[in-house]
């Protein structure tokens, strides 16, 4: 199972930084600056009039805003995802997210919700998991983010049967542990709503997966714009789940610095609504000693050639998870350096299990997170890569198996992370530095 995003969009162009007309797209949807935009307090009320004066002079219509391949494909898969939501009206739907969520899932998830619930559906969001990143700890307690965690082994003592079907929002079920009790309840999936390349195992009634989009909260925001849910600016649950979506957007295209012209559009329509004091909450959420920890470990442990770095943290808990990819967020900003990647064994107590963790970011606009990462690791005996990535960014998970749980024995639980260390290292050098990167045992 891999708790990362694992998009395939490849495309170099779509890795460019983004163009001039369309920042000011961006800055004239807004009202206002792209930094207001994104990250400073504003005036809803004041912004939402220059919207509406737009509106009525005609240049506001999503018809003029959308290019018409864009137009298309989301007039197509709204009214696609109208008719499954009609047929089943009145059912009780599950929505399962990533073990791990990130804004991206959590907003997305949200806005499904309320879609779902104007045709009297109700949605219960759940993730197997655990919230570990500050931000994602601060948007579900500060927005009031409806997300349940079901471990997996509290699921098994759920009744599925109250359920008439379930849903996945920004992933397709290779990324979380309920997936084998749903298909033992034999529960329909009545939708599967992805950025992410097709993975394939999953039929859904209604399918919506655009690798080359960079959020699923993009997706999820133009159905809002072509009219499957209107939202209203005086409707407190409305502006915060508008909020989440500013955050989910602006998490997967890294501050809109990878945007592509359809982010901005809908950047652009979330502006009036959202509200920008509580996003700035959400983004100063402070990191936590063990995260800073963390860090510190991989600034003590990195390995750098040829501007990469490697670095090494050791053991983790379950809830420090996240960690490790701050960590590469971190290393990544040093001088000289345009690759970070960092890596730990986390172990899960529930279970007693552990998995080689591991997240990349990059600046390198030639290096593509995805490919690198699937070379890097290859895939399990069922063909399923151990990781994968999109632009600028990846992460890999790969279980332990037979070596998995914790041992007593100080020795030997050193001795086992050396040993995946010198391999995880191994295989990345290959790459890093073919000629030198073969880690001599003698």
């Amino acid at each position: 199972m891999i708790n990362m995003k694992s998009d395939q969009q490849k495309s170099q162009n779509n890795n460019s930084s983004p163009s001039n007309g369309s920042l000011l797209m961006a800055e004239s949807l807004a009202g206002s600056n792209l930094d207001t935009l994104v990250t400073t307090p504003s005036d809803r009320s004041k912004r939402q009039t220059t919207i509406e004066r737009q509106q009525r002079e005609g240049g506001m219509s999503y018809e003029k805003l959308f290019t018409p391949q864009t137009l298309q494909i989301a007039e197509q898969k709204a009214d696609e995802l109208r008719r499954m939501l009609e047929r089943h009206h009145g059912d009780r739907q599950l929505v399962l997210l990533q073990d791990f969520p990130d804004p991206d899932a959590l907003s997305s998830a949200w806005t499904y919700k309320l879609i779902a619930h104007q045709f009297d559906i109700h949605c219960d969001i759940v993730y197997a998991g655990t919230l570990s990143h500050q931000e994602n700890i601060a948007l579900v307690k500060l927005a009031g983010l409806p997300a349940q965690r079901w471990t997996a082994q509290a699921a098994k003592e759920k009744d599925l049967k109250n359920y008439q079907g379930c849903v996945f929002v920004d992933n397709q079920g290779t990324t979380t542990q309920l997936l084998p009790l749903i298909q033992q309840a034999e529960l329909p999936v009545a939708a599967v709503i992805d950025h992410h390349t097709s993975q394939g195992d999953l039929k859904a009634e209604f399918t919506d997966l655009r690798p080359q989009t960079r959020a699923t909260a993009t997706i999820l925001t133009q159905y809002l714009q072509v009219g499957l849910l209107k939202l209203d600016s005086s409707n407190s649950e409305h502006v915060k789940c508008a909020t989440a979506l500013m955050h989910g957007l602006r998490s997967d295209t890294n501050r809109l610095m990878q945007a592509q012209e359809e982010d901005f559009v809908a950047a652009g329509y979330l502006s009036r609504f959202y509200d920008a004091q509580l996003l700035n909450s959400v983004l100063q959420a402070s990191r936590s000693k063990r995260v800073m920890d963390v860090i510190e470990r991989s600034l003590r442990n990195r390995v750098i050639q040829n501007s990469f770095t490697i670095a090494g943290v050791g053991y983790l808990r379950y809830d420090d998870r996240d960690a490790i990819p701050q960590a590469a967020d971190f290393l990544v900003t040093e001088e000289n350096v345009h690759t970070a990647v960092v890596y730990g064994i986390v172990h899960d107590e529930d279970e007693d299990l552990e998995v080689v963790i591991g997240s990349l970011r990059t600046s390198k606009i030639t290096l593509d997170p995805d490919e690198f990462i699937k070379e890097a690791f290859g895939q399990d005996p069922q063909g399923r890569f151990f990781g994968g990535g999109r632009s600028m960014a990846g992460g890999f998970e790969i279980p332990l198996g037979f070596l998995s749980g914790s041992n007593e024995n100080a020795e030997y639980t050193r001795l086992k992370w050396e040993v995946f260390d010198a391999q995880i290292k191994q295989k990345l050098l290959r790459l890093v530095n073919p000629e030198d990167g073969v880690i001599r045992t003698v």
